[in-house]
């Protein structure tokens, strides 16, 4: 374990930039002003002070291109498509991983292979974890850089853990043990005893993908032509969950909801993405001890992760643009990019040499033991299917609804997913 003190890698991070800017040779000889949608922009708490750190980082080091940061919500691309529609430039885009599909049949988005050398694409993805890479490849072909990325992760309040008797060295590994320590926080606390991010208003189906999987499920067919989510492992991973809000400690919050019950220390665990890691962390400085664990499994059944995150897409067809766009994005998927993606966001770093690297993160992972569950998970990762066709969010919202009614709102379980499968099979291409 390193032993460097959180100022040091602070102070190590600051004197990076300069250098940076210093060793990094402008690329483009030509002036060119790129636009980049991107969601943690518009999104408080999600790395928008971070993402903006490392776009004026590289204006500095290339003076020739501006980037032009516009926000927009990962949950709805009508902005990208209402500015397609208007014949605005749409250059660069930080694209949700389950809407690639869409984003390369309805958006343009380019394959990385027709914009830049195969060996200089090869030469950059070399030390990127192969789990993330892939997840950007359509047809045989890299449409999506991976960027962003995070896995599912129970983040739990030790302070409660004390005060209901348990041990907070010993967190649940399974859905039985979370249902355990819940009901043991409610009774013996005045605190609630778990959430999850699996539902909600604008809930993706990333982590119910990980859920319904870790049950030797699926919710859609390898080949992506059949929906799988209303039969049998994938009902009784819905009834594991209606278990837990039957019994009482399953709480049906909104994802501030949540995020308040953490932050003010009245909420035991909460299973989210490892993106959320620096905001929990503020809520929690010295208020109460949070720590994190690895995504509950069903009995002995090993746990399937898959990601969160989004993959980097080049929209634009104008040569100039680019390369500005791709040199970007080498830049966001660096050494240094990742350092700042994970310290200062949450999200995994996908380069995984830098986590022992004291240049990198090395200091700062020691001081953050929050991070270990996400790095474990990585190496066992399965990607977020992404819904085909025209209707993929229409799909995903009728799985998403059943999986509402059927946890929260008192529908037969069985029923209630097999009908939702029909229904949203309709939609399918």
């Amino acid at each position: 374990m390193f032993r460097t003190t959180i100022l040091a890698s602070l102070l190590a991070l600051s004197a990076a930039v300069p250098v940076l800017a210093q060793t990094m040779a402008p690329t483009i000889d030509q002036p060119v002003t790129i636009t980049f949608y991107n969601y943690n922009l518009a999104t408080a708490g999600l790395g928008a002070e971070a993402t903006q750190k490392l776009i004026n980082e590289f204006m500095e080091a290339n003076p020739n291109v501006t980037v032009e940061g516009i926000g927009y919500s990962s949950a709805d691309a009508s902005r990208i498509q209402a500015d397609l529609a208007a014949g605005l430039p749409v250059d660069l885009v930080q694209t949700v991983f389950s809407d690639l599909d869409f984003s390369v049949n309805n958006f343009g988005a380019q394959a990385l292979e027709d914009i830049a050398p195969t060996d200089e694409i090869t030469a950059h993805m070399s030390g990127m974890h192969p789990n993330g890479t892939k997840l950007g490849v359509l047809n045989g072909k890299t449409y999506g850089l991976a960027y962003t990325f995070s896995t599912p992760v129970l983040f739990y309040n030790a302070d409660l853990f004390r005060a209901a008797g348990l041990d907070p060295d010993a967190p649940p590994a399974t859905w039985e043990a979370v249902k355990a320590a819940a009901l043991a926080i409610e009774e013996k606390t005045d605190a609630e005893g778990f959430a999850g991010g699996i539902t909600g208003v604008g809930a993706a189906d990333w982590l119910f993908q990980g859920v319904v999987r870790s049950n030797n499920g699926e919710v859609i067919s390898r080949d992506r032509t059949t929906l799988k989510f209303g039969e049998p492992e994938a009902i009784e991973a819905v009834t594991m969950l209606r278990d837990l809000y039957d019994a009482g400690v399953y709480e049906n919050y909104d994802f501030a909801g949540a995020l308040d019950g953490m932050a003010s220390g009245h909420l035991g665990m909460y299973l989210q993405t490892s993106a959320l890691q620096g905001s929990l962390v503020k809520g929690a400085e010295g208020n109460y001890e949070l720590r994190s664990a690895a995504m509950p499994r069903f009995g002995e059944k090993p746990t399937r992760p898959n990601n969160s995150g989004s993959a980097l897409t080049i929209h634009t067809t104008d040569p100039l643009k680019q390369r500005a766009a791709w040199e970007l994005m080498k830049f966001l998927t660096s050494e240094h990019g990742y350092t700042i993606i994970t310290s200062e966001i949450g999200y995994l770093p996908l380069r995984p040499a830098i986590v022992t690297d004291p240049n990198y993160l090395a200091g700062w992972i020691a001081e953050h033991p929050l991070v270990a569950p996400n790095l474990e998970q990585l190496d066992r990762l399965e990607p977020w299917d992404p819904m085909p066709g025209p209707n993929y969010r229409q799909i995903t919202k009728t799985l998403m609804d059943a999986v509402e009614m059927a946890v929260f709102g008192g529908a037969d379980v069985a029923a209630t997913m097999a009908d939702a499968q029909a229904n949203a099979q309709a939609l399918m291409p």
